[in-house]
Parts: structure tokens; sequence; C-alpha cells
């Protein structure tokens, strides 16, 4: 039988009610669990923790999962730390086992395109949105569903040269995140495969009608941006691909449309975020200035504009490998 958490009634209603400034002493949390509740890099928000919580207990009780384990994130915060770590925005909560995991993960890098330049830097996220084709993160609620693989092509690690193949764990939104199957929005290892040549190999399930397969080297992207989806390294993507395969879980990602533009008209009116009751890493926050909060209805067409006006490139042959 899984393990089913018992929080108070007051945990649930806190999920739409919980002041964004709370601190681990105002909420319901084991005491296992108070250390890892703060600001500190390694640790989550108090009000992140508590809306990943209040979801997975609904979740729980509908039936809808019965996994032991929950996912959090915290796109506020940094890519790496004041001394050039990898900072850690992406938490796996277990309480049954009294486990609780920060990894890093990337957030979605936007685009600029003619009259909407809605691309994040490389540190920090100020651009969020649901739209189709935008490429950013978008906040709210979301159950785990099936994990699928794709073929990347070749490449060489110790003297041996093999196949990349990436799981993808596909994400099911709720509310503004409704449409997260229709933007191909799920996690997986923050790792992409650049071609260089093609490589014979006519033995190969991958291979062409001539033989051929894609060569390449893998490209690490862990501490930086996505496509809208959430990235994970290596070692972590195989964490969360076990954790949640045929078992549907929980993931809560922070910000939610309400928490961006309140944190916004709080900026343009020159008040302090925490004074307000809200919620925005600090250090992200000074970086970023305004957080801004793309809707699908706006920028959509926008979308669709631009890539209509794009004129088809080429297809760029690449060479025989040598």
């Amino acid at each position: 039988m899984a393990y089913i958490p018992r929080f108070p009634i007051v945990a649930i209603l806190a999920f739409a009610t919980l002041p964004l400034h709370a601190t681990a002493q105002s909420i319901s949390v084991p005491k296992w669990l108070a250390p890892h509740v703060g600001f500190n890099d390694g640790q989550i928000a108090p009000v992140v923790l508590e809306r990943a919580r209040a979801l997975h207990q609904e979740k729980l009780r509908s039936g809808k999962v019965t996994n032991p384990c929950f996912f959090a994130m915290d796109a506020t915060r940094p890519s790496t730390t004041p001394n050039g770590d990898v900072s850690r925005r992406f938490y796996v909560i277990c309480e049954g086992q009294r486990t609780f995991r920060a990894v890093s993960s990337g957030y979605g890098s936007g685009r600029d395109i003619p009259k909407a330049n809605f691309r994040n830097g490389r540190q920090c996220a100020k651009h969020f949105s649901n739209a189709e084709g935008s490429n950013l993160t978008s906040g709210g609620s979301y159950v785990t569903s099936e994990v699928r693989t794709s073929y990347k092509g070749y490449f060489s690690e110790g003297g041996q040269t093999k196949p990349f193949v990436r799981p993808f764990l596909a994400f099911d939104g709720e509310g503004e995140n409704k449409n997260a199957r229709k933007r191909f929005i799920g996690g997986h290892e923050a790792t992409f495969l650049r071609s260089q040549c093609l490589l014979k190999r006519p033995n190969s399930k991958y291979a062409n009608d001539d033989g051929f397969v894609r060569f390449g080297r893998l490209v690490n992207y862990s501490a930086g941006r996505s496509n809208g989806c959430t990235t994970w390294t290596s070692e972590s993507s195989d964490l969360m691909m076990r954790l949640a395969k045929d078992n549907p879980t929980t993931l809560y990602i922070y910000p939610e449309s309400k928490d961006i533009k309140a944190v916004a008209s709080a900026v343009k009116k020159r008040q302090s975020v925490s004074a307000a009751g809200l919620y925005w890493n600090a250090t992200c926050l000074a970086n970023i200035g305004t957080p801004q909060f793309w809707s699908k209805r706006k920028l959509e067409p926008m979308i669709k504009r631009w890539r209509r006006s794009l004129t088809p490139s080429p297809r760029k042959e690449l060479p025989i490998c040598q």
C-alpha cells in the first residue's frame, strides 16, 4: 500500500491562501523537513513547498497518483551560486522515506522575434509563458505521465561509439498549463547531440537507407536554459525516470502567472516584495528588474506571424566522417 502523508486541513487550504512570505515556522511541515525550508541554495522556499505538498495531497486523495514522492521547482532561482557552483532549484521530496533532494534544472530560454523580445538570460528567468512556440517555462500544476525515448545520433565515449537515446518524461498540465501536451512539455536530460558528420554504420537499426547515422558530440546545458521543458543532469534525469516511470506523481512549478503579475506590480510601485507578502528570489529579482508573464492569447498570434514570415533555409547536408 502506498504511503499517504497525513496533512492538517490547513495545508490543503494553503494551496490557495498561503502568504508568499511564509517561513518554515509558520507552515505545517514535519520536523525532519523543516531544515530544508528556506531561501539558501539547496533549500526550498516555503510557498513552493506548501503548494507542492498541497497539490500532491490533492492528487493522492483523488487517486490520480499513488507515488509517495513528488517534485517541485522554483524557477525564480539563479543558474549559479555566487561562488560559481550550479544552483539547485528542482526538488524531489519523499515523505515516507524522509528524503529531500535538491538538484539543478534548466528553465525556458524564450525567443527574440520582431516586436517581442522575451528571451531569458543564462542566469535568471525574467519571462514566462504558456504560449505554444514560446520556449518559456509556465508555472503551476502538473502530473507526470509516460516515459518516451528518442534517438538523437551517435557519439564517442571511452573509446566506444554508441547511440545517444534520451528518455523524456511527459507532463500533463492543469489550468493555464492544459496545453502542456501541445507544447511538448516534460522533463529530460539537459544534453543534446551537436551533429558533425555522417558515420557509416550499415548494421545499426538507426541507419538511413544509405547505411549512415548522424555522429556528433554531446553538449551539456544543465546549468542553463531549455526549450521550456524541465531539464536535469544525466544522474538526476535517471533518478526522475526511475521514480516516475509507470508511477505518476505531481510536479509544482513556481511562479504562476498570478505570482509574476503580483511581483511585477509591487516592483513598479517601488514596494518591497517581501513586505508585500510576495516571494521572488532576491538575487534574480535584482538581476531581471521586473518579471513578465506573456499570456497565450497575446503571444501565440505574434509567434505564428513570425513563423509565417520566415523563409525556409536550404537543407544543409552533413559531410561524411573521416
